[in-house]
């Protein structure tokens, strides 16, 4: 998987869990999927995603939104 795919999955993955935890445990966790909505907004149009810096850092492979 390329960097693309792999920021896409773990914010879906992040955006699930943090709704399952406002509904089974505190309203408040639904902070947690509007900061990765607000983030994947913003990296939309500038390009600048932490995750997939970290990523690339890493070796994954860049893909066509942020190479």
């Amino acid at each position: 998987m390329n960097v693309d795919r792999i920021v896409l999955a773990f914010a879906g993955t992040v955006i699930l869990v943090g709704l399952l935890l406002s509904v089974y445990h505190d309203p408040l966790w639904l902070w947690l999927p509007a900061f990765v909505g607000a983030n994947m907004l913003q990296a939309a149009f500038t390009g600048f995603c932490p995750l997939a810096m970290i990523l690339k850092k890493l070796g994954a492979t860049p893909g066509p939104a942020f190479s």
